[in-house]
C-alpha cells in the first residue's frame, strides 16, 4: 500500500510541477504579445499621459517576476483579475460560461464513450469483415476531417436543408432541459463524430492485443462464445489504455470545444476566449489559458493514477 501512495503522490506532485510550468509559459506568452494593452483600450487618439496613466494602473510598470507572481497568487486565491475591456470580474463571468462548456462536454462524453466502446467491441468480434472494414473507414473519414469543416457541413444539410436542429446554439437559464439537449444537439453531434473515431480504434487496438494472450486461446477451446470472450475476458484486460484514451478525449472535449463553440456561436468559454483575443484583453487570455491548462493536466492525471490501480504491474516496476 505504502508504494501504491508513492505513484499517486508522484503523478500528483509532477501534475502541479507541470501546471506550474504551463503558468509561466501562459504568462510568459501573453507579455511578448505585439502592441499596447493601454493603447488597444483608449484608442490611437489617447494622449501620451493618459497611456501612461493607464500603463501605471494596470501595473505595467511593474518588473515582469512580480506581475507573474501577483497573477498567480491572486489566481490560488480565486481571484482572476478584472476583464480591460468591459471591467467585470472575470471568475463570475467564466463561472456561467464554464458551466455551459461542462455541459456541452457533458452531453457529447455521454453519447461518444459508450459508443466507442461498444463499436470497438464490435470491430473486434467481426475483425478483418464488413462490420470492421465499414466502422474503420467511417472513423478514418472523420479523423481526417477537420472538425470546423464537419461542423459547416452538418450546419448545412441539418439546419438550413433539413431544419432539423438550430444553426446558432445559444442557450440561457430560461430554458427546461429539453430545449436546451434540442438546441445544443448539432455541436453534441460533430462532438461525438470528432472524438468517437480515436477511442473506438484505441479500444480496438487495446482488444485485438489482448487477444494474441494464452488464456484468450484457452477460452476458445473451451468453445466460449467469441462475444463472451471479448467482453469478459479481453475487454477487462485492456481497460487501461483505454480509460487513458478516453481521458485524453475528454479533456479535448473541454479544451479542444473552443472551435465549435466559434461555429456554434456556444456562450462558453472558447467563444468567451476567442472573444477577448481579438480585443487583447490579457487578464482574460490567462484566465482562460490557465483553467484549460488545469482541466487537460487534472483529466490527464487521473487517467495516469486509473491506470496505475487497473494495472498490477505499473503498481510494481522492476
Amino acid at each position: 500500500m505504502s508504494l501504491l501512495i508513492k505513484l499517486l503522490a508522484q503523478r500528483i506532485a509532477l501534475g502541479l510541477v507541470l501546471l506550474f510550468m504551463v503558468s509561466v509559459l501562459i504568462f510568459a506568452g501573453t507579455m511578448i504579445l505585439p502592441g499596447d494593452v493601454a493603447q488597444s483600450i483608449l484608442g490611437q487618439s489617447a494622449t501620451p499621459e493618459a497611456l501612461a496613466n493607464m500603463r501605471r494602473d494596470l501595473g505595467l510598470n511593474d518588473p515582469p517576476l512580480q506581475r507573474y507572481f501577483s497573477w498567480l497568487g491572486g489566481f490560488l486565491q480565486g481571484d482572476l483579475g478584472t476583464a480591460l475591456t468591459s471591467g467585470q470580474d472575470i471568475a463570475e463571468s467564466l463561472g456561467k460560461r464554464l458551466g455551459n462548456t461542462l455541459f456541452l462536454a457533458f452531453w457529447a462524453a455521454i453519447i461518444s464513450v459508450p459508443l466507442a466502446i461498444t463499436l470497438g467491441l464490435i470491430a473486434v468480434r467481426y475483425r478483418e469483415r464488413w462490420p470492421d472494414k465499414m466502422i474503420s473507414a467511417v472513423t478514418l473519414a472523420s479523423i481526417s476531417v477537420p472538425e470546423f469543416l464537419i461542423a459547416y457541413i452538418a450546419i448545412f444539410f441539418v439546419s438550413v436543408r433539413l431544419r432539423w436542429a438550430p444553426s446558432v446554439t445559444t442557450i440561457h437559464d430560461g430554458m427546461s432541459l429539453g430545449e436546451k439537449l434540442h438546441t445544443i444537439s448539432l455541436p453534441v453531434a460533430v462532438l461525438t463524430l470528432v472524438v468517437l473515431a480515436h477511442m473506438m480504434r484505441m479500444t480496438r487496438a487495446a482488444i485485438l492485443n489482448v487477444m494474441q494472450s494464452a488464456y484468450i486461446e484457452t477460452a476458445e477451446l473451451k468453445g466460449l462464445r467469441m462475444f463472451n470472450i471479448i467482453w469478459k475476458h479481453a475487454f477487462p484486460n485492456s481497460v487501461a489504455p483505454i480509460v487513458n484514451v478516453v481521458m485524453l478525449n475528454m479533456a479535448y472535449l473541454v479544451v479542444g470545444v473552443v472551435v465549435i463553440e466559434v461555429v456554434f456561436t456556444y456562450p462558453g468559454m472558447g467563444q468567451y476566449l476567442v472573444d477577448h483575443v481579438s480585443k487583447r484583453d490579457i487578464p482574460v487570455v490567462q484566465a482562460c489559458g490557465l483553467i484549460f491548462a488545469a482541466v487537460y493536466i487534472g483529466l490527464n492525471m487521473i487517467a495516469d493514477i486509473v491506470s496505475i490501480l487497473a494495472n498490477p504491474r505499473l503498481r510494481h516496476p522492476k
